[in-house]
C-alpha cells in the first residue's frame, strides 16, 4: 500500500476539499505491528464503557479509531486482498477490548491456586485471544464492504453486530460484555432492549459510537455533520423513549414478602464438608433475623447457589435442620448440588440445581442448570478424557462434573404463594431471549418473574460480580419481568421489570434482604415476544446500506 493511495482513502476529497488532520492519516497510514498495536489499545479503551465504568465515550473513541485504521486496511485492495488485514486489525481489536473487559477472570484460578495456578495465563490472555477472532471475522465482513463516506459505518455495524451475535451463540456461547452493554447501564438507554433486545443494542452502540470518525474524514458537510447529528438524535430518542416508558414505580404481588440471604461464604470454605455444620446454621441465622418493625414477615426465602457441601437430598438429618429454621407458611428456594441415580453402567450423575422446599420438607420442584460453563463446571466431551488422564479437573470439585439439564424441564418453577418463577443458576442470566423454555407454548401460564442464584465469590472484589449483575438486569427489561437474585458474597438485588434496582446488597457482605416482589409487566414486551426479530432486520438494513454504497463507489 502506497501512501498516496492511504491518503485517497482516509482523506477522501470532495467539493469543499477538505483533508483529514495529520493525526488520522497517521493512523491510517499504519501498517504491521503498529497498526495491530493501536487497534489492541483503541480495544482496551473501549472497555471503560463495560460495567462498572460505564464511560460511553470511551467507545466512541475506540470504535473511531477503529475506523481510522480500517481505511487504511481496506485501501487500494480488491475486496478479497482486504480481507486478510482487516480481519488481524479486527481480532487485534477485540484481543485488547476482551482483555481489558474481563481480566478478573484470573481472580477464580487463584482460589485454588496449588491446582490451578498454572492455567492463570490461558483465562487472562488465552480467552481474549481466542474470542478476539469472532471480531477478526466481524472486521474482516465489514471490510469487504468497506467504501468511501458515511456508509463505512453502517458496514462495520453489521460486521460487529454479526460478530457478537455469534459469540453468543457458537461453542455454547459467551455473550459477557457484548457492546451492547454499553447502551444498558442508564435506565432510561436500557429499555430499548425491550424492543430490540441486546444485539439491538449492540447495532445502535456501534452506529453511534463510530459515527464521530466521520467528522475528521468527511469531504462534505452532509457526511461529515451527518453521522454525528444522526447518532445525537438516535441517542436522544432512546433516552425520551426510555423516559416515557419507565413511568411510575411498578405494582408488587400481594402477599409475596422476599428475603434474599447472603451468607458470604469464602469459595475456598464453601465446599468443605466439614464445614458443612457452620454453614447450614450460617444459612438458618440470616434467615431467622428478626424484621424491621411493622414489616410483614417473609414468606419466601432465597439462597444462593449451591448453597451447601453436601447433597441435601440425600441428608435427612441435615434437611431437618434446615426445615426447623422455616417459619410455618414459609417456601425456601435454594441452589444446591443434586445426585440422580445411573442407569446400569453409567456413572452418578450430578446436577446443579435450583430446589424449592416446603415446610413439609418435600423438595417439591427442581430446576437443572441448563447452560453450564465449559471448564468451571464440566470439561468438553472432545478434552475430558486427555484432559483427565493428565490429572486435570474443572473448578468444581465434583466427581465427572456437572451434567447439564435437559430443554425439555428447563427453566419453569412452580412455588406455592408466587407466579411461575423463571429460573436461572449463575452466568445463564448473561444470555438473552434463554428464559422461557425451549417448548414456551407448553408453558400454561408464563413467567412472572426471574430467579437466578449465583455464586460470584470466584471473582472476589473485581468488576466481574458488577458486570453480572448488570447483565442479568437487562433480562428483566428484555423480559418484562421482576429479577431476584441472590448471591454468595454479593451482589443481591432485587430489580423491577423496568430494570430498576429496588434494593441491593454491597459486595463481600453477610447480610440478607427483605423486599416486596414487583409485579411483571401486563402483556410483556416485545423483545419477549419475536426475540432476536428486530435485531436481523436491523442487520439486514446496515448490510444493504454498505452494499449500496460498494456498489456506487
Amino acid at each position: 500500500m502506497t501512501v498516496g493511495h492511504a491518503r485517497d482513502v482516509a482523506a477522501p476529497s470532495g467539493p469543499m476539499g477538505r483533508p483529514s488532520p495529520g493525526f488520522v492519516r497517521a493512523i491510517a497510514r499504519l501498517t504491521g505491528w503498529r497498526r495491530l498495536g493501536l487497534a489492541w489499545l483503541a480495544g482496551a479503551l473501549g472497555a471503560l464503557a463495560m460495567p462498572p465504568f460505564g464511560f460511553l465515550p470511551a467507545l466512541a473513541v475506540s470504535l473511531s479509531v477503529a475506523v481510522w485504521l480500517m481505511d487504511g486496511a481496506a485501501a487500494d485492495r480488491t475486496a478479497l486482498r482486504r480481507l486478510r488485514p482487516c480481519f488481524l486489525l479486527g481480532w487485534a481489536w477485540g484481543f485488547g477490548y476482551l482483555t481489558a473487559g474481563l481480566w478478573w477472570l484470573g481472580q477464580a484460578f487463584l482460589v485454588e491456586a496449588d491446582e490451578f495456578l498454572w492455567a492463570l495465563p490461558l483465562g487472562v490472555v488465552g480467552l481474549p485471544f481466542a474470542l478476539g477472532l469472532f471480531y477478526g471475522a466481524g472486521f474482516g465482513a465489514a471490510g469487504l464492504l468497506w467504501a468511501r463516506g458515511p456508509a463505512r459505518i453502517a458496514a462495520l455495524a453489521f460486521g460487529i453486530g454479526a460478530a457478537e451475535w455469534l459469540r453468543g451463540h457458537l461453542f455454547t456461547g459467551f455473550p459477557w460484555n457484548t457492546l451492547g452493554m454499553a447502551l444498558a447501564q442508564n435506565l432510561w438507554l436500557m429499555q430499548g432492549a425491550a424492543a430490540i433486545g441486546l444485539y439491538g443494542l449492540t447495532i445502535l452502540a456501534v452506529l453511534i459510537c463510530a459515527a464521530p470518525a466521520t467528522l475528521a474524514t468527511g469531504s462534505h458537510p452532509r457526511s461529515r455533520f451527518g453521522p454525528s447529528a444522526a447518532a445525537a438524535i438516535v441517542l436522544i430518542g432512546l433516552a425520551l423513549y426510555g423516559a416515557a416508558r419507565v413511568g411510575p414505580p411498578d405494582p408488587v404481588v400481594t402477599g409475596v414478602r422476599l428475603r434474599l440471604v447472603q451468607p458470604n461464604l469464602p469459595q475456598d470454605a464453601k465446599f468443605r464438608p466439614e464445614n458443612r455444620a457452620d454453614i447450614v446454621d450460617r444459612y438458618i441465622e440470616l434467615s431467622q433475623r428478626p424484621t424491621e418493625a411493622g414489616a410483614p414477615e417473609p414468606t419466601h426465602i432465597v439462597w444462593p447457589e449451591s448453597a451447601f457441601p453436601f447433597l441435601i437430598q440425600r441428608d435427612p438429618d441435615a434437611l431437618a435442620k434446615v426445615l426447623a429454621g422455616l417459619k410455618p407458611g414459609q417456601q425456601l428456594m435454594t441452589g444446591a448440588a443434586r445426585a440422580e441415580e445411573p442407569l446400569p453402567g453409567e456413572r452418578l450423575r450430578y446436577f446443579n440445581a435450583v430446589m424449592v422446599i416446603g415446610p413439609d420438607g418435600v423438595i417439591s420442584d427442581t430446576y437443572d442448570k441448563v447452560h453450564l460453563v465449559p471448564f468451571g463446571e464440566y470439561l468438553p466431551a472432545p478434552l475430558d478424557a486427555a484432559l483427565r488422564a493428565l490429572g486435570l479437573r474443572q473448578f468444581v470439585a465434583i466427581p465427572g462434573g456437572f451434567s447439564a439439564g435437559t430443554l425439555a424441564a428447563q427453566r419453569i418453577l412452580t412455588v406455592p404463594g408466587l407466579p411461575p418463577v423463571a429460573a436461572t443458576i449463575c452466568y445463564e442470566a448473561i444470555f438473552p431471549h434463554a428464559i422461557l423454555p425451549a417448548t414456551a407454548a407448553s408453558v400454561p401460564r408464563p413467567p412472572g418473574l426471574i430467579l437466578n442464584v449465583t455464586n460470584d465469590a470466584w471473582f472476589g472484589d473485581t468488576p466481574g460480580p458488577r458486570q453480572h449483575l448488570a447483565q442479568a438486569r437487562l433480562r428483566a427489561v428484555e423480559e418484562g419481568l421482576p429479577l431476584i437474585r441472590d448471591a454468595n458474597t454479593g451482589i443481591s438485588a432485587v430489580i423491577d421489570p423496568h430494570g430498576r434496582i429496588l434494593a441491593q446488597t454491597e459486595l463481600d457482605t453477610e447480610t440478607w434482604l427483605d423486599a416486596d416482589l414487583p409485579a411483571r409487566i401486563v402483556g410483556g414486551t416485545l423483545y419477549g415476544q419475536f426475540g432476536d426479530a428486530a435485531f436481523a432486520l436491523m442487520l439486514a438494513a446496515c448490510l444493504g446500506g454498505a452494499l449500496t454504497a460498494r456498489r456506487r463507489s
